[in-house]
C-alpha cells in the first residue's frame, strides 16, 4: 500500500503538507476543534509541547496529523498492545501506512514491520516504552528519518500520576539523544503536580490545557444498599442493547457479577488479568466488535479501548482516586453523545483502598500522595454541591453548575450537624480511638451488648446520646466526617477511627457545620424506574429508520472485514448521513468523518442504501 502522504501536495513555504488538507482528505473533517490547529502547527514548526485534552476531544489528531505532514516517520509511545492495535487498525482504514511493533507479533509479522520501518515506508509506528528505550531499538532509530515522538498516556511518567510506570521515566533519553526531533506528550488525566512532572521530565517548553469537562457524561453517585439490585435497577432503566463497562475491585467479584448479569438476561462478559489469555482476548474482541456487550472488569481493562459508543460506565466499588475515576468514566461517550457514569460506594470501600495503599511496596512519600488523593476523592463522593464543579476543580478547571449530575438534578437536603459531629468525635475520643465505625454507632445508640459492657463503655457520657439518629444516618454522618478529614481510618489499628488535628480543632472551636441528609430510598421511589432516553434519537421517524439501516450495513461491513464497526464510521457520521441523505459521492465527501479512503471503499454502498430509503 502506498503511504497516504505520497499522494499529497506539499506546503511550498514550510516544505510540509498542509494540516487542513490532511484533516479533510484523510480524516474527513473540515475544521479543527479547540486548540488542535495551534498544537499541530507548534509541532510542525519543530517545537515540543505537553497537551491535556478531555477524552474524545481529538488528542490523537495532535500527533497523527503532524506525523503525516512532516517528512519521516512519527514514533508513538503507547503503553498497551490493545491500544496500539486499535489505532493502527483505524489508521489503515484511512489509508495511512501505520504499524505497531510489539511482543505479541509473530516473528514474520515483526520482521515485516521492522523492514518497512527501516526502509522509511511507514507514516506512524506505535511502540511500547520499554522497547523504545532498548539500546538495540535506539540504534535503529539513529538511522531513521524521524518526524516526531508522541508520548501517549503521558501521566504514566509521573509518580503523582494515578498510573505511574517506571519504564516511562526512561523516555527522557529521547529528548537528549534526539534534541531536534519535536516531542509531544498527551494525556486526558493529569492534576497540577502531574503536569509539572511531565513538563520537567521531558523538558517540554509549552503546555496546552484544553479543559477537563466531559459535558455529555451524567455523573451519579450513591451509597451501597444491596449493590447488585441497585445495578440491576440502573440497567433496567437504560435503553436495550447498549454497550457498557462495570468495574469491580476484585477478580472474584468480576466473575460473580458477570455470571449474575448473564443470568439476568444481559450479554455480560468478565475481564481481569488472571483470566485465561485466550478468553480475555476473545471477550475484549467481542466487546469491541459487538454493539450490545457489557464487560465486567477490574481496572486491567480499559486503557487500550477506544470504543466510542460505550453508553455507561458503572462502578460497584470505589476507585483509588479522582484521576482513576475520571479516566475510567471517560471511557463512556467518546463519541460525544449522552452517556452515564454511575457508582455506588461505602465506607468499607474506603477501608479497603487504605489497606491497599498501606500494604503496597511504595515508599512512604508515595503512600502519602495516595492517601491525599483518596481523601480528595471521598470529598467528591460526599459533596452536596455540583459534582462536575468538584471534579473539575481538582484539575484546576471550572464550570457553572452543570444540571447534568445527581446533585444538580436532585439537590440533596442538608441539616445542621454541629451537635451530631461533636457527639461522634467525642465518642471516638471517650472510647480511646480504638474502635471502628460500627462499634462507635452502637455506643452512640446505647446498644446493650456484651462487648460494650465488657469494655465498660455503657458508663461513658457518650453512651446512648445519639438516639435522635438511626444507624444508617450515623453511618452517613461518620462517612462525611471522614471525608471532611475530622476522623481517619487507622489501618494499623484494624480500622479504628482516630481524630485528626482538624477534628480536635473543630471540637474546640464549636463551629457550625452542615452535612448532607441521605435520602430514604425505596424500590418504588428510585429514579431508575424510568427508562432512559436513547443516546441517539433523531427528530424525524424516517431519519431514525434510515440510521438503523445504516448501522446494520456498517455492522455487516465490519464483520466481513473483521474490524470494529466504529472503524468503518462513527455513529455521528451515520447520523449526519441519515439527516443529509447524500445522493452522490461529492455529497458524501462533505459528510464529517468521510475521508477519501473511506469514500472510495464505502461511499457508493452507503449511498445505495440511502437512495433505497428515500
Amino acid at each position: 500500500m502506498v503511504s497516504v502522504t505520497d499522494t499529497m501536495e506539499s506546503n511550498p513555504i514550510e516544505n510540509t503538507i498542509d494540516p487542513a488538507y490532511i484533516l479533510s482528505s484523510v480524516f474527513g473533517y473540515d475544521h479543527f476543534r479547540a486548540e488542535q490547529e495551534d498544537i499541530i502547527n507548534t509541532v510542525i514548526s519543530g517545537q515540543s509541547c505537553c497537551v491535556l485534552m478531555p477524552t474524545g476531544s481529538g488528542k490523537s489528531f495532535c500527533y497523527q496529523i503532524p506525523a503525516l505532514c512532516l517528512k519521516g516517520t512519527g514514533i508513538i509511545v503507547s503503553p498497551l498492545i490493545a491500544l496500539m492495535q486499535d489505532q493502527v487498525t483505524a489508521l489503515k482504514e484511512l489509508g495511512v501506512k501505520a504499524a505497531a511493533i510489539h511482543s505479541a507479533l509473530e516473528p514474520a509479522q515483526l520482521h515485516e514491520a521492522m523492514a518497512d520501518f527501516q526502509a522509511g515506508r511507514l507514516d506512524l509506528v506505535y511502540v511500547a516504552p520499554e522497547r523504545l528505550v532498548n539500546d538495540a531499538f535506539l540504534d535503529v532509530l539513529d538511522h531513521i528519518d524521524l518526524a516526531l515522538f508522541a508520548i501517549d498516556e503521558a501521566h504514566c511518567i509521573s509518580q503523582w500520576g494515578h498510573d505511574f510506570r517506571q519504564e516511562y521515566r526512561q523516555l527522557s533519553i529521547l529528548r537528549t539523544r534526539y534534541p531536534t526531533v519535536p516531542c509531544i506528550a498527551v494525556t486526558a488525566t493529569a492534576d497540577a503536580p502531574t503536569r509539572k512532572d511531565i513538563v520537567e521530565r521531558l523538558d517540554l517548553p509549552k503546555i496546552y490545557v484544553s479543559g477537563f469537562d466531559r459535558p455529555n457524561i451524567t455523573y451519579n453517585v450513591a451509597i451501597k444498599d444491596n449493590p447488585r439490585q441497585q445495578l440491576l435497577r440502573f440497567l433496567k432503566a437504560r435503553p436495550e442493547g447498549e454497550s457498557g463497562i462495570v468495574y469491580c475491585l476484585s477478580r472474584r467479584k468480576v466473575e460473580e457479577t458477570a455470571t449474575w448479569l448473564s443470568n439476568q438476561g444481559y450479554n455480560a462478559l468478565p475481564y481481569h488479568a488472571r483470566l485465561d489469555k485466550n478468553v480475555r482476548a476473545a471477550n475484549q474482541e467481542r466487546f469491541i466488535k459487538d454493539e450490545s456487550v457489557i464487560i465486567v472488569a477490574t481496572i486491567a481493562f480499559g486503557m487500550g479501548i477506544n470504543k466510542p459508543d460505550v453508553r455507561f460506565v458503572a462502578h460497584l466499588d470505589l476507585p483509588k482516586n479522582i484521576e482513576a475515576y475520571y479516566q475510567e468514566t471517560g471511557r463512556a461517550g467518546r463519541d460525544g453523545l449522552p452517556a452515564v457514569a454511575w457508582m455506588v460506594y461505602s465506607l468499607q470501600d474506603l477501608v479497603l483502598q487504605r489497606q491497599m495503599i498501606e500494604s503496597s511496596e511504595s515508599n512512604e512519600e508515595q503512600k502519602r500522595i495516595e492517601r491525599q488523593k483518596l481523601s480528595a476523592f471521598l470529598g467528591f463522593c460526599e459533596t452536596a454541591t455540583c459534582r462536575r464543579q468538584v471534579l473539575l476543580r481538582y484539575f484546576d478547571d471550572q464550570c457553572e453548575p452543570c444540571n447534568n449530575c445527581d446533585t444538580c438534578l436532585s439537590p440533596p437536603k442538608t441539616f445542621d450537624a454541629t451537635t451530631a459531629v461533636q457527639k461522634a468525635i467525642s465518642c471516638v475520643y471517650r472510647t480511646e480511638q480504638r474502635f471502628g465505625t460500627g462499634y462507635i454507632i452502637d455506643v452512640l445508640l446505647g446498644k446493650d451488648n456484651e462487648r460494650i459492657q465488657n469494655f465498660g463503655h455503657n458508663t461513658l457520657s457518650t453512651y446512648g446520646i445519639g438516639t435522635e439518629h438511626t444507624q444508617k444516618e450515623w453511618q452517613s454522618i461518620l462517612r462525611q466526617i471522614v471525608a471532611r478529614n475530622f476522623l481517619y481510618v487507622d489501618m494499623d489499628a484494624h480500622g479504628g477511627l482516630k481524630i485528626t488535628e482538624q477534628g480536635m480543632a473543630f471540637l474546640k472551636s464549636k463551629d457550625d457545620i452542615h452535612l448532607r441528609l441521605e435520602p430514604k430510598t425505596t424500590k418504588s421511589s428510585s429514579r431508575s424506574s424510568r427508562k432512559a432516553d436513547p443516546a441517539i434519537s433523531l427528530d424525524r421517524e424516517e431519519d431514525q429508520a434510515l440510521f438503523t439501516e445504516l448501522k446494520a450495513l456498517r455492522l455487516s461491513i465490519a464483520k466481513e472485514n473483521n474490524i470494529p464497526p466504529y472503524v468503518v464510521f462513527h455513529d455521528k457520521t451515520l447520523i449526519d448521513m441519515a439527516k443529509s441523505r447524500p445522493s452522490t459521492l461529492e455529497d458524501m465527501s462533505q459528510v464529517p468523518g468521510v475521508g477519501q479512503s473511506k469514500l472510495k471503499k464505502y461511499g457508493q454502498i452507503f449511498i445505495d442504501v440511502i437512495d433505497n430509503a428515500a
